[in-house]
Parts: C-alpha cells; sequence; structure tokens
C-alpha cells in the first residue's frame, strides 16, 4: 500500500495533518504501544515560525455540534528553538518515518529565511508551508491571493531542493485558481483544507468565546465542503494533493482518495482517538478496489 509522494516513498497513505497530532507531548503521555505502528506514514510538524509565539489567549477551544473550532495560534519555540531542541527529538521518535516541517511567516522574504535553514537540516524530508491558518492576522491574505502567493514562492523555491507543500486556505474565492498559481511558481504539492472561519458566542453573553475572537472550524462539519474543494484541486492541477478535513473513517479517506488526493491527512479525530491513523491505514488496507483501495465496509 507504499505510495509515491514528492520523491518520497511512505508506507501507506494516510499522515496527520499540521497541529493535531504533538509528537513531543504524546512521548511523554503515552507508553511506546501509540507508536507501534506509528500511526502516520509520514508527519507533519506544528507550525514554526521565525520568532517564538505563545500563542492566542484563552479559552483556545470551543466544541461545536460536529467540529470543533480552535484559536490556538501556532505558539512554537521559533525557527532556533524548533531547530536545537525540537528538531532533534522529533528524528529520533520518528526513525525511518519522513519528517515534513510546517512553517508560516507573513512575507516571502521571512519564508525563504525559514526554509533556507530547514534546506540544511538532513532530518527534514519536505517543507509545508502554511498559508492558510485563520486563526492570525499573518498567512491567510497570502494564501487567499494568487497573485501573491507566486511572488512568495518566487522568493521562496530557489532557496530549497526539498519538496515545498502549500497548505491552501479554503477561504478564498476561487481555491483551484491559488492551487494553479502555487504550481506554476514551483510548489511541488498542495494540500487542503485548512479549517473555515467560525465564531462561537459565550452562552448568555452574546461575546465571542475564543479568546482570539474566531478560529477555525474543523471535523466532520467540514467534510463535505473539503471532498468538493479538494475534488476541484485535482481536476485543476497535475501536482500531487494531499486531502484533508474530518477525515474520521477508512470511508471518509477513501472519498478524498476517490477524488484525486494522493495522501490523506487526519486531523481532529486524532484528538478523540490518538491511533486514529493507524486505525484508517488499517481499513484501507484491508479493501482492494478504487485507486488501490476498496469500497468495503466503513472502519
Amino acid at each position: 500500500m507504499s505510495v509515491e509522494f514528492c520523491g518520497l516513498r511512505v508506507a501507506h497513505p494516510v499522515i496527520n495533518a499540521s497541529g493535531t497530532f504533538d509528537l513531543l507531548a504524546a512521548a511523554e503521555a503515552f507508553d511506546d504501544g501509540l507508536f507501534d505502528p506509528f500511526p502516520f506514514a509520514a508527519f507533519v510538524s506544528k507550525t514554526i515560525t521565525l520568532a517564538p509565539r505563545g500563542g492566542n489567549p484563552p479559552p483556545r477551544l470551543w466544541e461545536a455540534s460536529a467540529g470543533l473550532i480552535n484559536s490556538i495560534g501556532l505558539p512554537n519555540r521559533g525557527l532556533h528553538g524548533y531547530l536545537e531542541h525540537d528538531l532533534p527529538r522529533l528524528h529520533e521518535l520518528l526513525g525511518e518515518v519522513p519528517l515534513v516541517t510546517n512553517v508560516m511567516a507573513s512575507t516571502g522574504d521571512e519564508l525563504g529565511e525559514l526554509v533556507a535553514a530547514l534546506d540544511e537540516r538532513a532530518e527534514v524530508a519536505a517543507i509545508e508551508l502554511n498559508v492558510s491558518c485563520p486563526n492570525v492576522h499573518t498567512g491567510l491574505d497570502l494564501g487567499a491571493d494568487p497573485v501573491e502567493l507566486a511572488a512568495a514562492l518566487r522568493v521562496v523555491r530557489p532557496r530549497t531542493a526539498k519538496p515545498l507543500i502549500v497548505k491552501l486556505t479554503p477561504n478564498a474565492a476561487d481555491v483551484p485558481a491559488v492551487a494553479a498559481a502555487a504550481a506554476d511558481a514551483g510548489a511541488d504539492a498542495v494540500s487542503l483544507i485548512n479549517t473555515l472561519r467560525a465564531m462561537a458566542l459565550a452562552p448568555k453573553a452574546g461575546r465571542a468565546w475564543l479568546g482570539g475572537g474566531s478560529g477555525g472550524l474543523s471535523g466532520a462539519a467540514v467534510r463535505t465542503v473539503a471532498v468538493a474543494q479538494v475534488a476541484a484541486v485535482a481536476a485543476r492541477v497535475e501536482i500531487p494533493v494531499v486531502g484533508m478535513g474530518g477525515v474520521q473513517t477508512a470511508a471518509h479517506a477513501r472519498d478524498l482518495l476517490d477524488v484525486g488526493a494522493t495522501l490523506v491527512a487526519v486531523g481532529t479525530e486524532s484528538f478523540r482517538d490518538p491511533a486514529a491513523g493507524a486505525r484508517i491505514a488499517r481499513g484501507l488496507q484491508a479493501s482492494p478496489a478504487n485507486r488501490g483501495f476498496s469500497p468495503a465496509e466503513q472502519v
């Protein structure tokens, strides 16, 4: 069931969505059973920024009907802290599992600085550019505008020989046009969908519940949106597509594969079931059919 993706050979088509599986925290909280087998065929890091970030003020999560709104705000050690502390430990935990490092900045030059630093590290197999997070001001405008995104990629592309994945925002007028601009400017793959912009009000208070005001909606509530946008993007571009959004079962993953995704990422479901990636991969392997996987019973 192995898959070729941007020059990488991965054991199966299931990976994690950035920011939804904290491997470093999981290694402390769970015994080795969680990692045998490791739930994902490749691991995508939390988003890394040039300077350290503390994230958004609490509260940061709201459980919506059929979904989750988060306003985490990308807390991380910054580039230096990631390279010095997190990257060696991630490499130790992952072994032969490819590591994709997710990065975000507000300009092409800042993205280029991040990418150039990661290009020097053999532990990093690929780089994902987060131009789509709705929980911070940076990123969303860049990822929603094909012209701005293409200009940023023309700065970034020469800074690395590693595969570049562009994580697209669903909060754009024409997502396939943005995907095409990314492909034309040198992206090796695109991933989608990120969360949909959303807001929850505090009960009986009439004000925003989340400390950051608004946040991003994920989970089952966005699944059909994800299928539609992945299908539209896969029909528009020739580079690989990583599909995500509300994947809870092998049947959900198969839907994204059937409309053109090469890989499928699991996000919110990992909060409920940390071993969801492995469960979904087993479900795909158990059924022989479309695109190498079958329409067997839902797993």
